[in-house]
């Protein structure tokens, strides 16, 4: 049966909010996490007025410490093996098929499965006293799915150590290494939130989406063949209804009101 109470999924202003509210297991993930956090995506590109995620953890001590270990048999007993895919791979799919800006607010230990959590999101503005960490080698395991987010973040070498040595480190050794955008003390963090989706709103929704859109799309590209996706790509957002009521507002030197077309 499924706890929905495990992810609170709330509507503020243009912002969606998902947050991990299990702050007494240092919102360790658990299916019903998996489940909570997939459903939040989801409602938020089904509500047009919804123009950034959030993705939080409850409390102020974990934005989320990692896979549940206490409560599933050993984190892996109960996978069913004959299944080619599993819940927490999914979650990563979506959020990388995801054509709305996300945002991780991290407000304390973000470790293991939680890295995948920040990975995950464009965008990443931590509390100073955050810790970090890749402690899986630590139990017998490795972060194999949070490296295929993370490998393309962070330099290399750098991966190589946190993942290997499984040793903690520190908020702005995240900050240097790519892994967030801002770090302020935590009684800022908020503010601060609030000033990137301030940055975000404002802005074309349409250009956002088709912009994501293609950026996921030429990830994995070579040169020539991004460079001849995105000719076409900025020939058909120039017939958006954003495209042309950016260039009117702009020829009329006033705010653009977007119609999200």
């Amino acid at each position: 049966m499924t706890d929905d109470t495990s992810v609170l999924i709330e509507k503020r202003g243009s912002a969606l909010w998902i947050t991990i509210n299990r702050p007494e297991k240092r919102n360790a993930i658990n299916a019903d996490v998996i489940a909570g956090i997939g459903r939040g995506y989801r409602a938020a590109h089904e509500d047009a007025a919804v123009r950034v995620i959030v993705l939080t953890g409850a409390g102020d001590k974990a934005f989320c410490a990692g896979a549940d270990l206490q409560n599933t048999g050993g984190a892996f007993a109960a996978q069913d093996f004959s299944k080619p895919n599993v819940d927490f791979a999914d979650l990563l799919r979506l959020s990388q098929n995801a054509t709305k800006p996300a945002i991780a607010r991290v407000n304390g230990v973000c470790m293991a499965g939680g890295m995948g959590l920040l990975c995950m999101t464009d965008m990443a503005i931590a509390a100073d006293n955050a810790i970090f960490g890749l402690p899986e080698v630590k139990v017998g395991v490795f972060p194999m799915q949070v490296l295929s987010l993370l490998q393309s973040i962070a330099p290399r070498r750098v991966v190589n150590e946190w993942a290997i040595t499984g040793e903690p480190f520190d908020a702005k050794t995240a900050m240097t290494a790519g892994l967030l955008n801002h770090v302020v003390p935590a009684a800022e963090l908020d503010a601060k939130v609030d000033w990137l989706i301030g940055r975000i709103i404002d802005k074309s929704p349409t250009a956002i989406r088709r912009g994501k859109y293609a950026m996921r799309a030429i990830a994995s590209m070579s040169f020539d063949e991004a460079i001849a996706y995105t000719e076409s790509q900025i020939a058909l957002l120039a017939m958006t209804e954003d495209a042309k009521e950016g260039l009117k507002a702009f020829a009329e030197k006033r705010k653009p009101v977007w119609p999200g077309k």
